[in-house]
């Protein structure tokens, strides 16, 4: 076996690895051997079949087997051997085998780079926290007492307004045939909800009960229902009662309706529900502060793979929000040379920050429970009442969904543990001013650019209200792709 460097540029590291073809050989027979001890064939014994035959029948895939478990061992020993920590998974090339012959393959690796985190008891950052006020509970209230509308009828003649809530009857028709789906008896419709077909409502503007109206509408060209987008459509709409909403006292008796004991109750639990939006608010201009600090404080190079997997996920969402928008990249401000360049620094500071917030984890043991994990794969499922065990269940069979739901967890905890390391001082402020998106502040000075299809993927790549995290640092064991080695086996 020989291993020999090939590249050593930056955080770049190229091996070419070459297995001769003997240990080759003697690991495939170590392994038919063992196949040979438990395999019934007709006309031999159990563990009595000639190794000759066992090599005709399973020779190929006991091949793929010990191809691809060499390749990883030979790869683990380079990494080893080099004191190597891949930055990413590494990528792993077989470029020549047969039957008989040596094995020889290249490794091509990104290692992590070298850097120290700074003293964070020396890292001084300034909190943002609002009160609660006491308008700001009403309001809320106000809020909640207007989703409990109490609707009683009116008079027959009465017209209809917005905000009044119609029982009808309805029967819908396309080309003059009903459709599945497009009738209903007894249905409350709240005009102004928008909760049926763009126009629908409108025309229902002015209806008295008793009256018949025929409500033409076209539904949307993005319509769910594929055989419905962009066809007219005719309403048979009978209006049985016009109803209007009661106005809602805030007392004792509403609270009581909602599970509270009395209004200060309810008032009381509102205002905690305020104050930990709040927190969150204050926690995410925390977390800002502290990024921004931490990326001023280091500049170590990044792994290329790594940046350019950043950068076209950035670019993805940008170009996807051009479209959405109706945009164009010529639309814009800056050249297309000009935005890459910019994007590209952003990726690199994700995941620099990235990569920074890893090694303070792995330095200080941090580390994030399977009790944990299943605490958020449990919050995910609730998310889909009536389905939470098959969403659970399927968290559990798929490592790779756990590992987005531990990405987040990991990032928090390290975030505590700086917080805890630093100085942290709180500075009172509005709650607008609390709210206030720095993004849409730096979008609203004057620029050489359009920021508008532009700040969402600047938000979410930049921002300390996202994950900074790209992607968890590779483990240091390297694996070879199971079809490169099978193929391989069989080449031939």
């Amino acid at each position: 076996m020989q291993i020999t460097q090939t590249n050593s540029d930056g955080l770049k590291r190229d091996f070419t690895i070459v297995v001769d073809a003997a240990e080759i050989d003697t690991k495939v027979t170590e392994r038919l051997t063992t196949v040979g001890a438990d395999i019934k064939l007709p006309g031999f014994r159990p563990g009595k079949v000639p190794l000759a035959i066992l090599r005709q029948r399973f020779g190929k895939s006991v091949m793929g087997e010990v191809l691809e478990q060499t390749v990883n061992e030979m790869s683990q020993k380079a990494l080893d051997d080099n004191e190597l920590r891949p930055a990413q998974q590494p990528k792993i090339e077989i470029t020549k085998f047969d039957e008989g012959a040596d094995l020889e393959f290249t490794l091509e690796v990104e290692i992590m780079p070298d850097f120290k985190p700074m003293d964070f008891s020396k890292l001084k950052l300034e909190k943002m926290v609002a009160e609660v006020e006491d308008a700001k509970v009403d309001e809320a209230l106000k809020e909640i007492a207007g989703q409990q509308k109490n609707f009683v009828a009116v008079a027959k003649n009465r017209k209809s307004k917005e905000g009044d809530s119609l029982l009808i009857d309805f029967v819908g028709k396309v080309d003059g045939e009903a459709f599945e789906g497009g009738s209903a008896e007894g249905h409350q419709l709240e005009l102004g909800s928008n909760s049926f077909i763009p126009g629908f409502e409108d025309q229902l503007i002015g209806a008295k009960g008793g009256d018949e109206v025929a409500v033409k509408v076209t539904f949307p060209e993005n319509y769910g229902a594929a055989h419905l987008a962009g066809k007219d459509a005719v309403f048979d709409v009978k209006i049985h009662e016009v109803r209007e909403a009661a106005e809602v006292e805030i007392n004792d008796e509403f609270a009581t309706k909602l599970g509270l004991d009395n209004l200060d109750a309810l008032k009381d639990a509102v205002r905690g529900q305020i104050e930990q939006q709040y927190a969150q608010l204050s926690r995410q201009s925390l977390k800002r502060n502290m990024l921004d600090a931490m990326a001023e404080a280091h500049d170590f190079e990044v792994p290329p793979g790594m940046k350019q997997g950043e950068f076209d996920s950035i670019w993805q969402q940008f170009e996807q929000e051009l479209e959405q928008s109706g945009q164009k990249l010529e639309d814009q401000d800056q050249s297309e040379e000009e935005l890459r360049d910019e994007y590209m620094n952003i990726a690199e500071r994700r995941v620099r920050l990235g990569l920074l917030l890893a090694e303070v984890g792995r330095i200080n043991n941090i580390e994030v429970s399977q009790d944990e994990v299943n605490q958020a794969m449990i919050a995910q499922a609730r998310n889909y009442p009536g389905q939470e065990k098959m969403i659970f269940e399927m968290f559990q069979k798929r490592p790779e969904m756990q590992a987005q739901l531990r990405a987040p967890i990991f990032e928090d905890k390290v975030i505590d543990f700086i917080s805890e390391l630093a100085t942290i001082t709180e500075k009172k402020v509005s709650v607008d001013e609390l709210m206030k998106d720095p993004d849409e502040e730096e979008a609203a000075k004057p620029k050489k650019k359009k920021a508008a299809a532009k700040k969402a993927p600047a938000k979410k790549a930049d921002s300390g209200d996202d994950k900074e995290t790209p992607k968890k640092a590779a483990p240091k064991k390297a694996a070879a792709k199971k079809p490169a080695a099978k193929k391989a086996a069989e080449k031939k």
